[in-house]
């Protein structure tokens, strides 16, 4: 299925936010992430099914100063 992900169109086989979020390789990753602009919580990812021409973007925390 085609996606974008953080600005990039991307090709997955991935039917879930969780399963994508592995495919990445985020597996263990402290991350936040949001589907067509919509925030979906850690608990939530594994039942968030993706479809075709879905938006995501996946942001690492980053320290600063």
């Amino acid at each position: 299925m085609k996606i974008t992900l953080n600005g990039t169109p991307q090709e997955t086989g991935a039917d879930t936010l969780a399963a994508l979020l592995d495919e990445m390789g985020y597996t263990h990753a402290r991350v936040a992430t949001a589907v067509n602009e919509e925030f979906v919580p850690a608990p939530s990812r594994d039942a968030h099914s993706l479809a075709d021409g879905d938006r995501i973007e996946i942001v690492t925390p980053r320290q600063g100063g």
